[in-house]
């Protein structure tokens, strides 16, 4: 075997082959984005463009990876295979502490995090891109949206003074809006794709033997899901008296796609009869859900379901939708027909009859079961653990009744998962990205998913340089089969959907990196942001805007914009939970008022009337903060436009004012001389600096009142136009001020 040789790669660590090397190439010459099936050497890529880069350049290298297993994964191998001091690659999570990852960040070489901490850190001020000569987006398909991705990729095109970007994913998907979107967000030039059948890979791939089983579902099955399906049908049937017409087999994309359209016209017409859809739409979604449950997974998922939706409806705070669900008569002989039956989903055997077969033919495999929800993990390993070595693999995120698996205990089961003191593993959708499993020989689908990215990420789990099977369980006549079908399809569209945006990049010739930083604002104006505003994407859009951030614990206000302008920012959800409260709304209000002479109250969202309270509530408490306060409201539509609106005003007092932005508490009560800065700087244009540079040349307020406009205008920062107006205040009768507006003030 032939090994890379690179002065900072260690001796035969990582195999010579001509497709990394050449992908690596192209790599390091422009920004690229790396489609390239699992298994196949993403991570070796990542490697060798990175020991390249650090030779010629001066700088760090990030490299992001979705989840925490993930990060440590690379993290070891980066350890393993380059010639830099082991201390000078490190991982980065939430769980460290911030002030430590900033000092973190300053002595590594290469930084290896989750994107969220790396968001948050640019937002506190804490790290800065500029030296970071590559950036490395592992499941590159991720950067749509508001992931941190797309954040971070702006942000390091902006700051970074030698900026370089690789992308890598097995799977962008096959729609074509979203792999431009990929491409557009992390400012792509080019995309290398290979496949398991091109001539420079397939001698590293190992053969893959698919097949699908059928299984039928029992009749007593059979009957509890046609009442199920009976309760669907009546709910259609609504629709369509109600005027919305959608097929009965309609996806669940479609169904979601309607529900937020009727959102947005129930909003402007307040039209009952959209809102009544609005709730059907939910009835249906929910019992679709419940179908699929006994299809894919069985009568115990199913009975775990409706429990769920039981409780929902019976809870204070359920949804209308459960509550007109629980009360529906056809879905109460529904709930029976399940309590009483007896029969499980043959799915469950088949899988021991799958895993008893690989266990026979090869003792020490290793396999993955793949389940779309945690219920079945659950249900899979206790019914496995009794025969075979088996361990649960879910994510970190914990529900009712459901704890999710730390970090920790990811990865010792994925350590325990390679040494063979596990030797089956069942995973929910965090075992389908990255994990570094080489001797898989088993993957099975307990269900078919219609995702052709997911499908993808998990049948490449075997086959990794050695012969592996996929199986996949599916249910007759169900949307199992549908599934299945329906992701051989899009992988196959993705694949030639890929090749035609390559040529379509290249051929276009996209704008420079120069060029791209050269579009994005900047602008000399800076905003106080309380720390718990950083989970919102207003600070994002603060950022993209050119708005300097200095994040800090407020006492009042969410952002400070100068000494006297200060904003609350409330969701519409936020807004109405806190009438609920009533103390704790008029507190902040009162908090906001004290504290600066002209604060703002900003409500974030399109439907105010939507929380279930009723609207003369909401109203009242409008009036009240805009009448006993005299507390300006504005509302928004979202955290964009919320940004916007900041931004706005806050140039208006920086630029245009030239006032301090100064953070304030809601004391009660202020020191004489906090009461005589106060005082002075409540003056039109005089503001925090100003106001002490009058008392340190005065000393007190009255000789200020006294003083002409000669002497006024000799206190630095003064000047003849606000000496004058300070004169004019000082001396104008109270019974004449009201000639002045503001703006001949």
């Amino acid at each position: 075997m032939e090994y890379v040789n690179h002065p900072l790669i260690k001796e035969n660590t990582i195999e010579r082959r001509m497709y990394q090397i050449s992908i690596a190439a192209t790599a390091l010459i422009k920004n690229t984005l790396v489609v390239i099936p699992t298994g196949l050497g993403k991570t070796t890529i990542a490697a060798l463009v990175i020991a390249s880069r650090l030779l010629n350049e001066d700088g760090k290298v990030l490299f992001l990876a979705p989840t925490k297993p993930l990060v440590e994964q690379h993290a070891r191998f980066l350890r393993k295979v380059l010639k830099i001091e082991e201390e000078k690659i490190i991982s980065l999570s939430g769980e460290v502490e911030p002030e430590k990852r900033k000092e973190l960040w300053r002595d590594a070489k290469i930084i290896v995090s989750t994107p969220q901490v790396i968001e948050n850190d640019i937002l506190a001020g804490r790290i800065d891109l500029k030296d970071v000569v590559l950036v490395v987006f592992d499941e590159a398909h991720r950067a749509v949206g508001n992931y941190s991705y797309v954040f971070i990729a702006k942000e390091y095109l902006r700051q970074a003074k030698k900026p370089l970007i690789l992308g890598m994913t097995a799977s962008p998907g096959s729609d074509p809006e979203r792999i431009m979107e990929v491409v557009q967000n992390l400012a792509i030039e080019t995309i290398e794709v290979r496949t398991e059948w091109d001539e420079d890979v397939a001698p590293y791939v190992g053969k893959k033997e698919v097949e699908w089983i059928k299984v039928e579902m029992p009749k007593e099955m059979q009957e509890v899901k046609k009442k199920l399906e009976e309760c669907i049908k009546v709910r259609f049937k609504r629709l369509r008296d109600l005027g919305i017409e959608i097929p009965e087999n309609a996806s669940k994309r479609d169904l979601l796609a309607l529900q937020e359209a009727l959102q947005v016209e129930a909003a402007e017409s307040r039209d009952t009869d959209m809102y009544e859809a609005i709730s059907v739409l939910a009835e249906i979604l929910k019992l679709q859900h419940a179908v699929e449950l006994i299809e894919t997974q069985g009568i115990k998922a199913l009975k775990l379901y409706l429990k769920k939706l039981i409780k929902e409806a019976s809870s204070k705070g359920g949804s209308k939708a459960a509550k007109s669900i629980v009360s529906d008569t056809l879905f109460r002989s529904a709930v029976v027909a399940a309590a009483k039956c007896k029969a499980e989903h043959p799915k469950l055997e088949k899988l021991k009859e799958i895993i008893e077969k690989q266990f026979r033919a090869k003792e020490d495999s290793r396999i993955i079961v793949f389940t779309n929800y945690r219920d079945s993990a659950d249900m899979i390993v206790r019914e496995l653990s009794g025969k075979f070595p088996v361990a649960k693999f879910v994510g970190q995120a914990s529900r009712e009744d459901d704890r999710g698996m730390r970090q920790k205990e990811q990865i010792e089961t994925l350590d325990k998962f390679r040494k063979g003191e596990y030797k089956v593993l069942v995973a929910t959708s965090v075992g389908e990205e990255g994990l570094d499993i080489p001797s898989t020989d088993l993957v099975v689908f307990y269900e078919a998913v219609p995702s052709e990215i997911r499908a993808i990420q998990r049948k490449g789990r075997t086959g990794r340089g050695r012969e592996g099977k996929i199986v996949v369980l599916m249910t007759k006549g169900t949307r199992d089969e549908a599934y299945y079908y329906t992701s051989l399809r899009k992988e196959k569209k993705m694949y030639d959907m890929l090749l035609r945006i390559k040529d379509a990049i290249e051929r276009k010739k996209q704008k420079t990196l120069v060029e791209f930083e050269q579009e994005i604002p900047r602008a000399g104006v800076r905003v106080i942001v309380d720390s718990r505003e950083l989970r919102s994407d207003v600070v994002k859009h603060l950022r993209e805007m050119g708005a300097g951030i200095e994040v800090r614990n407020l006492e009042v206000a969410d952002y400070v914009l100068s000494d006297r302008v200060a904003v609350e920012r409330k969701t519409i959800d936020d807004f109405v939970e806190s009438i609920k409260q009533r103390d704790r709304l008029f507190s902040q209000i009162g908090k906001l008022k004290s504290a600066y002479s002209r604060p703002v109250l900003i409500i974030e969202g399109e439907n105010l009337y939507k929380g279930g309270l009723h609207p003369n509530a909401i109203r009242g408490a409008i009036a009240s903060i805009a009448i006993d306060f005299s507390l300006p409201i504005i509302q928004t539509r979202d955290a964009k436009e919320t940004a916007e609106i900041i931004m706005t005003m806050a140039k208006r007092e920086q630029e245009e004012k030239r006032r301090e932005v100064v953070e304030h508490t809601a004391k009660t009560k202020r020191t004489l001389k906090e009461e005589q800065e106060h005082i002075v700087s409540a003056i039109s244009n005089v503001g925090g600096i100003i106001a002490k540079n009058l008392l340190d040349y005065f000393q007190t307020i009255e000789k200020i009142a006294t003083a002409d406009e000669e002497e006024l205008a000799k206190v630095p920062k003064v000047g003849r136009k606000i000496a004058s107006r300070i004169r004019r205040v000082m001396t104008t009768p109270y019974s004449e001020a009201g000639f002045y507006d503001s703006e001949t003030f």
